[in-house]
């Protein structure tokens, strides 16, 4: 009768220990990231309250997990209780770890990356820097800010999600560049930020448009966020060729002519989203995104489906999980796990169809 609906996710992990420590030297500096941000002081936490975060690896996954998968989790989704208790992110290593080694080889960078420059930036530091946005995006951006005084939560309506992930996206974007994170021994040198800006931009721009059918606009909040992001970084940047969008042998790419100056107008955009996110501003979130995060260049997005429909890959990827044996000794008694690889997803549905399709009433 409420012609409301639901849905449910589960996953089976164990903690990454050496992982793990890499996001608590993160949550332990959330005080300092929260007050050194290009946000107005009026929208800023005074006092950053139980940040933990944790890397996992994924064992089994379940329900919206599965097969295709978040690569971080971050709750609770109610402002209040993150504001007096604080929030809990957890990061899906080895998800993220098989996404960046299935993207080596397969031709994808060679394809759409502009130069030799971009390609070694990438080969050295895309998966370091990659896992490091995740968990700064997960950590502290969707922890970061607060809500002015009687705002509602929801006052962005269907603008929110989109607003939500712009702003942990442009939170994990602006201090990734941060010699903080030098000095914290997070990333190795002052240039490995330069490859999540490059493949962000990239992708924001060009190729994450391989999903989505010709003729259509984008209508999913992460893809939404990731357009309006790099869009408003190529417009705001048009006049100091910040950022270009270059045709070479009749493809286009993009080039980054001036990393400092994108960073700086990354954290213009921060202080603004956040804004909006503080005030409720509906109004300035409605043009922001419709301005820039929704409409389609037919003619890029025709050249980016057919460069790749080439190279013959899935525009998204899911997973399979593992089958589990227990071995047990003379006794019964369990002394070991037996982990094998031996379903496609087709015999994994036959096998889960027939083994859990009709449950006991008890337990």
């Amino acid at each position: 009768p409420l012609g409301m609906k639901a849905s449910w996710e589960s996953l089976v992990n164990f903690k990454d220990l050496e992982a793990t420590k890499r996001t608590e030297t993160i949550s332990r500096n959330a005080q300092w990231f929260e007050d050194h941000s290009p946000v107005d002081k009026h929208f800023k936490k005074e006092q950053v309250k139980g940040v933990s975060a944790k890397v996992i690896t994924t064992a089994i996954l379940a329900g919206d997990l599965y097969p295709p998968t978040a690569i971080g989790i971050n709750l609770p989704n109610s402002n209040w209780i993150r504001s007096q208790h604080g929030s809990k992110s957890v990061t899906l290593g080895n998800i993220t770890d098989a996404y960046n080694k299935a993207a080596h080889g397969n031709g994808f960078m060679e394809e759409f990356v502009y130069s030799d420059a971009e390609k070694e930036l990438i080969n050295t530091y895309s998966d370091l820097v990659g896992e490091l946005h995740t968990d700064l995006h997960e950590c502290l951006g969707h922890g970061s800010g607060k809500l002015l005084p009687g705002i509602d939560p929801d006052t962005l309506k269907a603008y929110g999600a989109t607003i939500e992930e712009a702003r942990a996206d442009l939170f994990g974007l602006y201090y990734i560049a941060d010699d903080k994170l030098v000095e914290l021994g997070l990333v190795p040198d002052k240039d490995a930020y330069k490859a999540e800006y490059y493949t962000y931009l990239m992708n924001g721009l060009m190729t994450q448009l391989v999903r989505i059918e010709p003729g259509n606009s984008i209508e999913e909040a992460h893809m939404r966020n990731r357009q309006l992001i790099a869009r408003w970084v190529y417009e705001q940047g048009k006049a100091d060729k910040v950022v270009e969008m270059i045709r070479k042998n009749e493809k286009t790419y993009v080039v980054i002519n001036d990393y400092q100056k994108m960073r700086t107008l990354l954290g213009e955009l921060l202080a603004e989203i956040q804004r909006i996110k503080s005030t409720g501003d509906y109004e300035a979130a409605r043009r922001l995104i419709e301005t820039y995060a929704v409409k389609v260049d037919p003619e890029l997005h025709a050249e980016v489906l057919l460069r790749y429909k080439k190279l013959n890959l899935a525009p998204y990827k899911g997973f399979v999980n593992p089958v589990y044996e227990l071995v047990t000794d003379e006794k019964g008694k369990i002394i070991d796990v037996k982990v094998t690889y031996n379903e496609g997803y087709a015999e994994q549905m036959m096998r889960y169809s027939r083994d859990y399709s009709t449950l006991p009433s008890l337990n």
